[in-house]
């Protein structure tokens, strides 16, 4: 079993999958799409990533205003929430992403990583911290 972390934006969505004991989360992949809201080529793909992995649970961050409010991109993510919820069957939890960007930036500029090669991954990495903020919250 392994649980799938998702990072959605207006033209990506980050994906990042557990280790099978839950207890790290590795980057995967970045789907890219043309349009913000043609989603049937990213729900395609995150069908075909759950049957791979054998996902058996999605977090996917939720991006809430500093002050705690929803804004347009949290009910966006709320969509999508419901979306893969009732394509794939799996139970799917929101995940505060606050500052998960700037998070997933910093470590990239740690590893001294050019421009380029970060708008590459950042995405899949965000991805990543929002998994790895979920299965550190996890009781053990």
């Amino acid at each position: 079993m392994r649980i799938m972390g998702l990072d959605f934006g207006a033209a990506t969505m980050g994906v990042a999958i557990s280790d099978e004991l839950l207890i790290t989360a590795q980057p995967i992949e970045i789907i890219r799409r043309e349009k913000e809201n043609q989603l049937r080529h990213t729900y395609q793909r995150l069908e075909e990533l759950i049957k791979e992995y054998d996902v058996q649970e999605i977090v996917l961050g939720y991006p809430k205003m500093l002050n705690d409010t929803i804004g347009e991109k949290a009910q966006a993510c709320e969509k999508v929430k419901d979306d893969l919820e009732r394509r794939t069957g799996l139970k799917v939890t929101l995940v505060d992403e606050r500052l998960t960007t700037v998070q997933a930036h910093r470590i990239l500029d740690e590893a001294e990583m050019s421009y380029k090669k970060k708008a590459a991954v950042i995405d899949k990495m965000a991805a990543s911290i929002i998994l790895q903020t979920y299965l550190d919250s996890r009781e053990k």
